[in-house]
């Protein structure tokens, strides 16, 4: 399973809790589109993943920035997954750059608005954010391939199902 989380906006521990937490720490690997805020979240996230991909945010801190890369692409299940945070991305910009790095799945961050959709004829993920969701509901998203099908689910943290997807890989 592939947990997808964002926009932490914390200073000094990851705010995990409940289905989320218990998400994170299930995880082969944990996928965070920025924001985490400070060196001191994102070590805390981190502690918590078995394997962490993220990406800086706008909100993050100029330690945080070094650490991280504003883009990452990964392979997992045999599928290319991009992650930004998206303060920088216009949709088209978005969909051009997941054109370039031959994306399967989209991951970005930023609105906190928890979105599953498509995006160009892929598949776009916005976690949302499950600490900080401001006039949204929180969430994470999680991921999971089998039987050549990607499943898509945003939970809140208390494990609802507050939407899902899913599609031929």
């Amino acid at each position: 399973m592939l947990t997808v989380i964002s926009d932490t906006h914390g200073t000094d521990g990851h705010r995990l809790e409940g289905e989320t937490l218990a998400a994170v720490r299930e995880a082969d690997r944990v996928v965070h589109a920025g924001d985490f805020t400070t060196e001191a979240v994102l070590d805390a996230v981190e502690s918590e993943a078995r394997e962490l991909t993220a990406v800086y945010g706008n909100n993050d801190t100029r330690a945080v920035r070094e650490r991280l890369a504003d883009v990452a692409t990964f392979s997992w299940a045999d599928l290319t997954v991009l992650v930004v945070h998206g303060h920088e991305h216009t949709e088209t910009a978005l969909s051009m750059l997941a054109r370039q790095e031959n994306a399967d799945v989209v991951v970005v961050g930023h609105s906190h608005r928890p979105e599953l959709a498509e995006l160009d004829g892929r598949l776009l993920v916005n976690p949302g954010s499950y600490a900080d969701p401001r006039r949204y509901e929180p969430a994470h998203a999680e991921l999971d391939v089998e039987d050549g099908r990607l499943s898509a689910r945003l939970r809140s943290p208390d494990g609802t199902i507050v939407s899902s997807i899913t599609r031929k890989r």
